[in-house]
């Protein structure tokens, strides 16, 4: 027998066994349409969609992380009984539609409906950044931020300044920024942060085929903006720290965001967001009285937050777009960068049109 021979014995019945076995093991962990995409790959090509599947095909995080994320949820525990304490307090009128959808949202994200919340709306960069300086140049306890693109530019250069003179005051002074989101600022612009007492962490750093309690794929990424301020204001929405006009400056065209600054019990939610994404990425649990305060409960925004990713496995945020686009009646509109809809959600759209709702994308 030829070595050519063996090679190729050993490939057509290792290419029958492949085929075989992930035909067992796709279907019971994807849905009937991407289970069928895999396995017609690998029955195409064997070895090759073996080794994608390895590297692409779950969307899940390696146990570890999942693990240390449900631990840090049950130590949060009286934190969220805190904030059910405080919405009963303040006490608010929901429509029965809206209310309802404020029961699943608790359900997925296990973080109920607020009120006595401020809020105000930034639509510009620029005036964000400027915000979010003053915020930093006032605070006096912690500041922490997560971003899914940090970087140092002409715009983002003050916001450096703020956060040296913070750290140097004493203020805590935490900064949890995607792996490759920020891989330029972790490979050129960290040190003069750090050198200030900034401690700068990476959020999913990517790991190709091993993945452990500090690595992840690549495609799954930690797309987050929130900052809290001494526990007592909150910035989240779709703002990066960055020059709005990245990747699309030569053609003229920039990016147009938008943020909320929160003041109120909401903003004791978003430092639980917080929270959990440092712990998973570090194991270090963070001190309750640095992270939260008592809330002003003056204002009279109505505000809930849902996380979602793949910690999660509800896959929160679809869920909830997916029964809204369900009782939707009239109109509805969706502005999104990034739109690559699965059949569950194409077919609650079909409905939503079928049944005379005026959809916009």
């Amino acid at each position: 027998m030829t070595l050519g021979f063996l090679f190729y014995t050993f490939y057509d019945v290792s290419s029958i066994a492949i085929r075989l076995f992930m035909l067992c093991y796709i279907p019971q962990r994807h849905n009937p349409t991407t289970a069928m995409s895999w396995l017609l790959a690998i029955y195409l090509w064997p070895w090759m969609g073996l080794l994608l599947y390895g590297i692409f095909g779950s969307t899940n995080l390696p146990r570890e992380r999942i693990v240390r994320h449900e631990a840090l949820l049950k130590s949060l525990k009286p934190e969220r009984k805190s904030f059910r304490r405080t919405a009963s307090e303040n006490p608010f009128c929901l429509q029965e539609e809206l209310a309802r959808f404020g029961d699943l949202a608790e359900k997925l994200g296990d973080m109920p409906i607020t009120s006595g919340n401020d809020l105000a709306l930034i639509d510009d960069a620029a005036l964000f950044i400027k915000i979010l300086c003053g915020e930093i140049a006032e605070a006096q306890k912690s500041v922490h931020l997560l971003f899914y693109i940090f970087a140092f530019d002409s715009l983002t250069e003050p916001l450096f300044d703020e956060l040296e003179k913070a750290a140097r005051r004493g203020v805590e002074c935490l900064l949890l920024v995607d792996a490759l989101g920020s891989k330029v600022f972790l490979k050129k612009d960290t040190e003069r942060l750090t050198a200030a007492g900034v401690r700068v962490v990476r959020a999913l750093p990517p790991g190709l085929l091993r993945r452990t309690a500090t690595t992840a794929r690549y495609d799954l990424r930690n797309h987050r903006k929130i900052a809290v301020i001494d526990g007592a204001v909150g910035f989240t929405g779709s703002h990066n720290v960055i020059e709005p006009s990245y990747g699309g400056k030569a053609k003229g065209r920039h990016w147009h965001d938008l943020t909320l600054r929160l003041t109120g019990p909401v903003v004791a939610e978003l430092q639980g967001v917080f929270l959990e994404d440092w712990y998973v990425e570090t194991g270090e649990l963070l001190s309750r009285q640095e992270s939260f305060s008592k809330p002003d409960c003056s204002g009279l925004g109505v505000v809930q937050v849902l996380p979602s990713g793949p910690s999660y496995p509800l896959q929160n945020f679809q869920r909830l777009v997916v029964a809204a686009l369900h009782a939707s009646r009239e109109q509805v509109t969706i502005t999104t960068p990034y739109l690559i809809p699965d059949e569950e959600l194409l077919h609650a759209l079909e409905t939503a049109v079928l049944g005379g709702v005026k959809i916009r994308l």
